[in-house]
């Protein structure tokens, strides 16, 4: 029945969220993070860290669910999405800003950020998975058939370009007219200090490449209409870098955290599906064919 696989799905994405907390919690305790548990307890942030749970539960689900791949292949994906969304692509930021943010991140703990995030990535990926039912597969896909990722190299070299031009674009338009706004006074007084670089758009240009190059395993594996691989690419963009910023955070105030989990949630979002349908364009509709069953 509908409603008994409604409630099977919410389980699951509930035990996800627990076991998202437990996993978070103890690579933070493992790196020298500090106590999570503390500082959720000095403002009844444990249900708020639920609800992050959930969302990134729910992020990583839906392309586990409608994948073709399934075992280790599935595994290692969401491993390398969930690490490179999380970690890389946000720590990133902080080892090319160190210079003027060294008084709000100690340098020491840029390492332990990124060993919490690998931790993270390899623990919860099988578990997801797992939770799922997806390590073995009943339906047999095989990778050729998708089709989505083959175009020429100079169909490849001209996208990669726009999509480089389009970010850079998104990364401005929303820092100067979502975030700013949004942290008020508090901008000037926590950046204060801060000068971009020169080389800041070729940089965020490069960080576009980043991004297209962890969607593009998930637009590989995902089965379904285009239309669900954007959505897909556009959570996971979305949630897990932006449902970040709702967790405690003892290196920057609530109200740049709030503000910057709007500008980045909505960017990525969005920039998820223009990256999904900039690769689409100018392609035929893949066929709509099964190889085979395996029961």
């Amino acid at each position: 029945m509908a409603w008994r696989s409604s409630l099977g799905f919410i389980a699951k994405i509930a035990l996800l969220a627990v076991l998202f907390i437990i996993i978070m919690s103890v690579a933070s305790l493992a790196v020298g993070l500090g106590d999570t548990g503390q500082q959720m307890e000095q403002a009844i942030e444990l249900l708020s860290l639920f609800g992050v749970g959930c969302l990134f539960s729910i992020a990583v689900s839906y392309p586990i669910i409608r994948s073709r791949w399934s075992g280790w292949p599935l595994v290692l994906t969401m491993a390398v999405v969930l690490f490179g969304i999380m970690t890389f692509l946000s720590q990133i930021e902080t080892v090319i800003f160190m210079k003027y943010l060294v008084d709000i991140v100690p340098t020491e703990a840029i390492p332990r950020l990124f060993l919490q995030g690998a931790i993270v990535a390899v623990l919860f990926s099988p578990l997801a998975v797992l939770v799922h039912g997806r390590m073995k597969q009943k339906e047999l896909y095989l990778m050729e058939i998708n089709t989505r990722l083959d175009m020429p190299v100079v169909q490849w070299v001209w996208k990669l370009a726009l999509l480089a031009v389009i970010y850079i674009l998104i990364y401005i338009g929303f820092g100067y007219f979502v975030f700013v706004p949004l942290a008020g006074d508090a901008f000037q007084q926590f950046y204060t200090g801060l000068e971009m670089p020169p080389w800041i758009l070729p940089f965020q240009g490069l960080r576009a490449l980043i991004w297209v190059a962890l969607a593009l395993p998930v637009i590989r594996m995902m089965k379904g209409s285009w239309w669900e691989t954007g959505l897909a690419v556009s959570l996971l963009y979305a949630i897990l870098m932006g449902g970040l910023l709702l967790l405690p955070n003892p290196y920057m105030p609530e109200v740049i955290s709030r503000a910057h989990f709007v500008e980045v949630s909505l960017s990525n979002f969005l920039y998820g599906w223009i990256v999904v349908w900039v690769l689409n364009l100018g392609r035929r509709p893949e066929p709509m064919r099964i190889t085979g069953y395996r029961y």
